[in-house]
């Protein structure tokens, strides 16, 4: 499954001169947590996220003892002077397995998805990711979920496959995944 199939389409975007205030209360007013920073061509230049605005406020903000000078340098911050410039991005023709991998190493919770000219065309989450791989694994409709564990050698999963189809159970899904002990694996079946 690709990118450009599992991402938002309708992505909520900044200028680098938005105030830092604006872009938290756009992600409240949104439900979410990364604001991809463009340009006037919407081509990507940064990106800022809630945790980076938190960052950029000072204990004493949220004590509500702050002096007016104090007040001003606060509401005078802008997204471009928090925001990571240079953000990982991704292209839509990129697989979701793409997608994790890159959000796993880099530990990041989104990527801006970026067209060959450097466009936002999209963002993917840790969300979106989930939801790619409940409809993947076919979790969300009702079912069972049931784990066998298999000698890991040729014809395992046929064996599976046959026994289940001679119930006349269909799948849901099926996921093999290594298994702690070595010869081992465990074959996962929503049926």
């Amino acid at each position: 499954m690709f990118v450009s199939r599992s991402m938002t389409h309708q992505v909520i975007m900044v200028d680098p001169d938005t105030r830092i205030f604006d872009a938290q209360e756009l992600m409240q007013a949104n439900d979410i947590r990364h604001l991809p920073v463009v340009d006037k061509d919407e081509k990507l230049i940064g990106i800022v996220t809630d945790r980076d605005i938190r960052s950029a406020l000072p204990y004493s903000y949220f004590k509500k003892s702050l002096d007016e000078a104090e007040m001003q340098k606060i509401v005078g911050l802008r997204v471009k002077d928090i925001m990571s410039s240079k953000p990982i991005s991704i292209s839509p023709t990129y697989t979701i397995q793409d997608a994790l991998i890159m959000i796993q190493e880099s530990k990041v919770g989104a990527l801006p998805v970026v067209d060959e000219a450097g466009k936002v065309t999209g963002i993917i989450s840790v969300r979106d990711l989930l939801r790619a791989f409940i409809n993947v694994l076919g979790i969300g409709e009702p079912g069972t979920l049931l784990c066998i564990l298999v000698e890991e050698k040729v014809g395992q999963l046929k064996k599976i496959v046959d026994a289940v189809t001679e119930e006349n159970i269909s799948f849901g899904s099926v996921l093999v995944a290594r298994y702690w002990d070595e010869n081992k694996r465990a074959v996962f079946t929503y049926l």
